[in-house]
């Protein structure tokens, strides 16, 4: 029999059990694959927490490339100071939203992902004049014939021919090998969601990191088409989370990734 740690009731609960059952994405299947306790918190208690400077940062970073795709979906692509003008809106309409504590690093921090967003630019194998298929699509997929909730997610870019590309943000250059093992789930998803969509196959992903360091870093992941094993083994994991939710299996996972943690003390306080 598997132990089942039950988490104490907290008020302001986000989603219900149902909710989260009807749907699935890969940030929410991602999460309850890293620990379940973490999950709870996060969608079943809703215990909200203030962005930290770093995911700011990846808000804006995708923000302005998609406000740049979009652009070149329209053939009327961004110029000369555009980018900048585009960065500063949202820098600003964000904080405004929900302020972060920068201590007294936001202009530096500011600085750093303007100058990300420009090498990035710079360095990308994507053609200006080239339009997208499709920008910040929003996709579903009914998966009750295996009796899965419905797969949803939104897709960065769709490049022509097929190809999915997703953007992310990191502090540190990332190994092209891991990159491809810690996402496959994301890109499985996006492969479904794709196929779904257009009945055709993708010819490809690509994971292009932009990564903040002193010297900024554009480092470009490239895969094949997910592979019709990558589709069973998703299907599989999915079938995983809707048996732990049911049953209301929120067992934490202690570990070294306990550091970074947003709930570490509501974790520690069970």
């Amino acid at each position: 029999m598997t132990a089942t740690h039950r988490a104490a009731p907290i008020n302001g609960s986000s989603r219900t059990k149902e909710e989260l059952l009807s749907t699935i994405s890969a940030s929410r299947l991602g999460t309850w694959l890293s620990c379940r306790m973490k999950f709870y918190f996060r969608y079943l208690a809703g215990i909200p927490k203030k962005p930290s400077p770093a995911m700011r940062v990846g808000t804006i970073i995708h923000a302005v490339l998609q406000q740049w795709n979009l652009a070149r979906w329209r053939k009327a692509p961004l110029q000369d100071d555009m980018v900048k003008t585009v960065f500063d809106h949202a820098w600003a309409n964000a904080e405004k939203e929900e302020a972060v504590n920068w201590q007294g690093e936001e202009e530096e921090t500011k600085s750093g992902a303007l100058n990300l967003i420009e090498a990035y630019l710079k360095q990308t194998t994507i053609p200006v004049e080239e339009r997208p298929e499709g920008v910040e699509v929003s996709v579903e997929r009914d998966l009750g014939k295996f009796g899965l909730p419905k797969l949803v997610g939104i897709i960065d870019l769709v490049r022509q021919g097929g190809r999915i590309v997703d953007f992310k943000t990191t502090g540190r250059t990332p190994d092209p090998e891991m990159v491809l093992h810690t996402t496959e789930l994301q890109t499985t998803m996006y492969s479904m969601l794709y196929r779904e969509a257009t009945d055709r196959k993708e010819s490809g992903i690509e994971l292009h990191h932009l990564v903040r360091l002193k010297t900024p870093k554009i480092i470009i992941t490239e895969a094949g088409p997910a592979t019709p094993r990558q589709h069973d083994k998703l299907l599989h994991l999915i079938g995983s989370y809707v048996r732990g939710v049911e049953f209301e299996d929120f067992t934490p996972a202690p570990g070294l990734q306990c550091a970074g943690c947003e709930f570490f003390n509501e974790c520690r306080r069970q």
